[in-house]
């Protein structure tokens, strides 16, 4: 089962590693702020659009968002 707190804690994690702020990230994938900081507060979850988008934003895999792996790597 996928756990939201990590999910939001790597989201978070990949933001500042960027040096992106929540609503640079939240623009970037078509998104508002608010909507944004609700995935990294662990109060929503990502459709699978707006979890693609993420990946792309951040250029690592879906399964490294989710935690399924820790190699960020796209494998395509």
């Amino acid at each position: 089962m996928i756990s939201k707190q990590f999910f939001s804690e790597r989201l978070r994690a990949l933001r500042k590693t960027g040096g992106e702020t929540q609503k640079q990230v939240g623009e970037a994938i078509g998104i508002g702020e608010r909507h944004y900081q609700k995935f990294e507060g662990g109060d929503n979850f990502p459709s699978t659009e707006n979890l693609c988008a993420l990946a792309d934003h951040y250029k690592v895999s879906i399964d490294y968002l989710l935690g399924r792996t820790d190699n960020p790597e796209v494998n395509h």
